[in-house]
């Protein structure tokens, strides 16, 4: 008897280990975890990232604190060797075209609308990574304005306009006839005809009644 629990107590391994860790270890909450990214913010992350790389292999090298507009407008421009939009030259026969029945030589450019979209992440990027708004490149004058020029030389050359599209909301016209018979003549209708017998009050109880017409009518403006 005691030398059987005299060996239980001397084992060495006995509350050890990590089975026996693990075994009194709280289990994790998935709850807890965190959510992954949007796919806004991996996209912001990735052109951040992809910026930044281009301010890395500049020539000669910028840091981002002497980044200005113009150097945004470099990196625009830089970005179009990967562009996959068509976009005609002024002498192009398809110039203007929007459906151009055979291919031409004219280049490949980055889209207005993927370079707005890109200024707008990256303009927030700056900001999320202790940027000061009104130092901000990528909110510069010079690179609204070159935007602007992209989007109609663009719209020239693609014979495609670009047109903000207007948001459908719904209009509700509500429109009620209200007949209602005025008090005073309730009160003549019941009087007069209190004189002559029982059927005046009915009558004047009628006229006094209120009768409404709603109609309700839903357009799409």
């Amino acid at each position: 008897m005691d030398s059987a629990s005299g060996a239980v107590a001397s084992d060495p391994n006995r509350g050890e280990g990590p089975s026996a860790a693990g075994s009194s270890a709280p289990a994790a909450d998935p709850s807890s975890s965190p959510a992954p990214p949007s796919r806004y913010e991996s996209q912001k992350r990735r052109d951040w990232n992809t910026f930044l790389q281009y301010l890395r292999n500049h020539k000669p090298p910028l840091t981002l604190a002497r980044c200005s507009g113009a150097h945004v407008i470099e990196f625009l421009k830089y970005l179009d060797q990967f562009g996959k939009t068509k976009v005609h030259i002024t002498g192009c026969p398809y110039f203007g075209h929007p459906n151009p029945p055979a291919p031409c030589a004219c280049p490949l450019k980055q889209a207005w609308g993927s370079l707005d979209a890109l200024i707008g992440r990256l303009r927030a990027a700056y900001e999320e990574n202790g940027g000061r708004p009104e130092s901000n490149p990528f909110g510069a004058r010079a690179v609204r304005i070159y935007l602007r020029e992209v989007r109609e030389g663009q719209a020239k050359a693609r014979g495609i306009p670009y047109e903000k599209k207007k948001r459908k909301r719904p209009t509700t016209t509500v429109t009620a006839t209200t007949v209602v018979a005025s008090a005073s003549q309730g009160g003549d209708a019941g009087g007069g005809s209190g004189s002559g017998g029982g059927d005046g009050s009915g009558s004047g109880g009628a006229s006094a009644s209120a009768q409404t017409t709603a109609t309700t009518t839903s357009t799409a403006v």
